[in-house]
This record gives structure tokens, C-alpha cells and sequence, in this order.
């Protein structure tokens, strides 16, 4: 079976048995071993019916080269980050994120947590397992078991200590998906009543998609909200490594607005430290973190180039617009729960409600992300470059795709890696602004 459509820029996924099966994994787990080079490795799954297999196979190949293999069984996305580093070991998950139920896939990374991409050890895993048979001796790595969903809860509840905020109510929708497994670990013996959504695991995915970014999938924690009266609401993707927020009217808050709110609490604990924020992040993300005496730092869209900056600059925290949050103390790694503790936490330590609470860091309109199928992308960038560059008080910057910016509005245009899209995000001092900018982009983008 050909691998040429499951390994992606960050991680291994596909359809399950079509792209992705048994005999591919086990190739895969034999060449993760090789290249991670560690006498042991630990590995995790979710609910996906085909976790189970996927994740015996894996372990096959990994103990075939001689690596012991560690089984926490399952775990979220960043439980199992939490593993490599509290285990100093590499690790591989096996999860598809809010892919649909036929899709599964590995995200694998080295001890302590440290990513694994194209160009840090994810093209030679590829070409191993591509090449490669596995070695005709029996097993010999040895394979054990650890339950460390306690040690994991423990080790955030130690990072945001949530005992002395004031009571509160909170919806979490965990879509079937991995936090109906760890939030309940983590939100034992705190000040906050969960009111559960969908915590039933189930890979199919009955209620809704778990993918948070899309907004049909946060109407049920809207209305919940709204029902109960609850003082927030958390929507976790598929594997719980994303984290949304809607506050107590049920409104949505912004991926930006958490950045802000969390990179001021980071601060506030390491007064002068860097904080990472990608190119697409609201503007008000890089002024919050000067006003409080940090240093924001830009960087591309994607987790890799988050990391890689991360742990250049020893910065502290690191945010996206995907909701994708990174901790240092959490060795680089990205936790929605962590980010949910923090925004938990802010809340809890005041009498204000959640929507005043982040209207000081909601300072702009943003249109979210906006796809236009094109024919030729490298065309409509260079038509959105000529329709701009030269104009008064504009400046361009070709970081990741083109991004424009004027004096108090900017957008950034860039290609889909997987798809023949082009991706826009415009943000402007308020609503009519941003949709007049938003309209005009795009007419030059859909000519």
C-alpha cells in the first residue's frame, strides 16, 4: 500500500482500511522506532473504532526493532503530550482530530513532546516505511500498560490552580470525542459544576461533527449555555487538543481574545517573556502582550513552525486563530484543556461575566477564515499583490501567502496546502470596515 496519501505536512491520516491500515501502521511504528532511535516509546489513542487495531499494529513494528512500547490507551491529543514529556519518551497518538469516523492517523512526536514534521524526522518515517520490510526475527521490545489520566489532571491542575476561584457552571460539549474522558478527571475537586455534552466516547460522532470551528458545531453549547444559564461554555474537537469558548450569553469569544487573555496571565507569572502568535492572529494579540511588558514574536500558520519558535525564543506561550494554544511549562506542547483552565481561572477570579470580561481584548472585526476555489493560485496571490502594492500607507510582507496592511486594517492571502483554495482572514476597526475590505478582496481574488 502506497503512503503517498496519508503522510501530510504534520502528521499521518486517512481513510481506514482504504489509505491507512493494519500492515501500513506496523511499517510505520517499525520506522518511527528506527528513526526516534529511544529504547522506548508511549502511545495513546481516541474513541475511533479503528483505534484499537491501528494501535496493536504500531506497536508491533515498534517492538519488532527492539523498542519497548508503553500503552496508555485512551487519551486526548495533549494527555498523551503530557506522556512524553512526563515519561521522557517519544510518543505517537493515534487520532484523526475532527476528521469523520473513517479516517484515522498518528500524530508522533519525540521526548518531551518535541514535534515531528516533513522536515524533523516525518519524510524519513515515510521513506522507512515505504522501503522497508520489517525484520523477520520475533518480537523483541517488550509492551506495558500505565494509566496516567490522574497524573495528567494533577499535572494541570499544578499549572492552573483553580481551588480558590469563585463557583461556576460550565458547559462542556466534548462532541463524543476525548474530552468526555479527561474532563472529568480534571475538573474533579474544583469550584466548577461541568454540565456534560455529548461525553459518551464514540468515534462515529452521532451528535454532531467535532469540529468547533465550524459554527453549526457550537449551537448545542450556545443553547445549553443559554438554557442553564451557565457562566461559559467549552467545545472541544475530536481529540481535544482544540478548545472554543462561548461566554454567558452563548456568543462565541475569539481563538484571538483567548491568546490575548492567556499571554497576560503568562506574563503576569514571567514578567518581560516572549509569546508567539501566528500572522493570522487578531492585531490586538502583538499590542496586549507590549502593553504588559512582553515580546510578541510572529510567525507562520502551523504547529511546527509555533514550536520551532517556541522553543528558539524560550517563549512562554504561543496562541493561534485555530485555537491551538502551546505552553512552555507544558514542554511547547498545545493543550485546549490547559487554555480552558486559564480562561476558567481569569473568570473565576472576578465578579464580571465572561462577555465583559474579554471586551478588553476584543478590540477589532475579523471575518474569519473565507475559502475561494481558484484555478490557479499563484495567479489570483500575484492579482491581489498588483491590486495593492504601491498603494499610500500600504507595506506587503510574503511571510505565509501575502499579507496587506494599512494603518489600522490588515489582511493575509495564502494557498491551501491539500486543496486548490485560497485562504483570507481581514481584519478592520469595526464591521463595516472589515466586510467593505473583506467584499474587495475577494472580487479580485474570484475575477
Amino acid at each position: 500500500m502506497s503512503l503517498d496519501l496519508v503522510f501530510k505536512a504534520y502528521d499521518v491520516r486517512g481513510v481506514v482500511p482504504d489509505e491507512l491500515d493494519a500492515g501500513s501502521t506496523r511499517r510505520i511504528g517499525a520506522a518511527f522506532a528506527r528513526v526516534v532511535a529511544a529504547p522506548s516509546v508511549v502511545v495513546g489513542h481516541d474513541m475511533r473504532p479503528s483505534s484499537p487495531e491501528l494501535v496493536a499494529a504500531f506497536a508491533e513494528g515498534v517492538r519488532a526493532v527492539g523498542s519497548d512500547v508503553v500503552l496508555i490507551g485512551l487519551a486526548s491529543t495533549d494527555m498523551l503530550y503530557f506522556a512524553s514529556g512526563h515519561l521522557d519518551q517519544p510518543g505517537a497518538m493515534f487520532t484523526a482530530s475532527h476528521n469523520p469516523a473513517r479516517y484515522n492517523g498518528v500524530k508522533m512526536c519525540r521526548s518531551g513532546a518535541r514535534p515531528i514534521g516533513q522536515h524533523t524526522g516525518l519524510a524519513e518515517i515515510r521513506e522507512l516505511a515505504e522501503g522497508g520490510d520489517l525484520p523477520g526475527s520475533p518480537a523483541l521490545g517488550r509492551e506495558s500498560t500505565a494509566d496516567l489520566l490522574g497524573d495528567y489532571a494533577r499535572y494541570l491542575r499544578k499549572l492552573v490552580d483553580l481551588s480558590a476561584i469563585r463557583p461556576l457552571t460550565v458547559v462542556v460539549d466534548a462532541a463524543n470525542g476525548m474530552a468526555g474522558h479527561t474532563a472529568p478527571a480534571v475538573f474533579a475537586d474544583t469550584p466548577v459544576r461541568v454540565v456534560p455534552l455529548y461525553f459518551e466516547l464514540d468515534g462515529t460522532f452521532p451528535n454532531h461533527e467535532a469540529n468547533p470551528l465550524e459554527p453549526a458545531n457550537l449551537r448545542d453549547v450556545r443553547a445549553k449555555v443559554r438554557e442553564v444559564g451557565a457562566d461559559c461554555g467549552l467545545a472541544f474537537d475530536g481529540d481535544a487538543d482544540r478548545c472554543f469558548v462561548v461566554d454567558e450569553r452563548g456568543e462565541p469569544v475569539s481563538p484571538s481574545a483567548l491568546t490575548a487573555l492567556t499571554a497576560t496571565r503568562e506574563l503576569a507569572r514571567h514578567p518581560g517573556a516572549t509569546v508567539i502568535h501566528n500572522l493570522i492572529t487578531s492585531r490586538a494579540v502583538p499590542e496586549i502582550v507590549r502593553e504588559h511588558g512582553g515580546v510578541p514574536v510572529r510567525t507562520r500558520v502551523g504547529h511546527s513552525f509555533i514550536k520551532a519558535e517556541m522553543a528558539r525564543t524560550g517563549a512562554v506561550f504561543g496562541g493561534e486563530h485555530s485555537a491551538h494554544f502551546y505552553f512552555r511549562d507544558f514542554w511547547f506542547a498545545d493543550s485546549g484543556m490547559l487554555a480552558a483552565l486559564h480562561t476558567l481561572a481569569a473568570l473565576g477570579g472576578t465578579d464580571l461575566p465572561l462577555s465583559r470580561l474579554m471586551a478588553d481584548f476584543e478590540r477589532y472585526a475579523a471575518s474569519g477564515e473565507v475559502n475561494s476555489a481558484v484555478a490557479d493560485q499563484a495567479a489570483s496571490l500575484a492579482a491581489v499583490e498588483r491590486a495593492y502594492a504601491g498603494r499610500p500607507g500600504v507595506e506587503l510582507d510574503r511571510l505565509d501567502g501575502l499579507t496587506v496592511s494599512g494603518p489600522d486594517w490588515w489582511f493575509n492571502v495564502r494557498p491551501s496546502n491539500t486543496e486548490p483554495l485560497l485562504r483570507l482572514n481581514v481584519e478592520a476597526p469595526d464591521e463595516q470596515a472589515m466586510r467593505r475590505l473583506r467584499d474587495e478582496v475577494l472580487a479580485v481574488i474570484r475575477t
